[in-house]
């Protein structure tokens, strides 16, 4: 597991927007880290997304370290469902779930497992 001190302030109101603007149907991408703070957040070719779920295609996945994924719930619910936590899985320990209004409040960072984990925003 790669150690991560935080969330760069710019990357989460990337994904706050991109999940807004995105509504009714969910957003998802990866996470990637440098120097131990999540400051890229990549969206593969070919991922599909719909009100009900978003699919990331895991055969694109590039040959890069990726620390987690993010994705966004069109209602207000941040809990991981079950086809979430496969997702989880695959793509790193830390997960982020965007929820409506999608304000500074409106989001959640998971373990591999589904477990809160506290993640600082790092305004640069």
């Amino acid at each position: 597991m790669r150690r991560v001190k935080g969330i760069a302030g710019e990357a989460l109101e990337f994904i706050l927007e991109v999940s807004r603007s995105t509504m009714p149907r969910e957003f998802a991408g990866l996470l990637r880290a440098r120097d131990g703070v999540i400051s890229e957040i990549l969206i593969l070719p070919g991922t599909e997304s719909s009100e009900w779920m978003a699919w990331v295609p895991m055969y694109m996945l590039p040959s890069m370290p990726i620390v987690g994924s993010c994705h966004s719930h069109p209602v207000p619910n941040p809990v991981p469902s079950r086809e979430d936590l496969e997702f989880f899985s695959h793509t790193g320990s830390y997960h982020i779930i965007a929820f409506p209004p999608f304000d500074e409040r409106s989001w959640r960072c998971y373990d591999s497992s589904g477990r809160r984990r506290d993640l600082m925003v790092i305004q640069e």
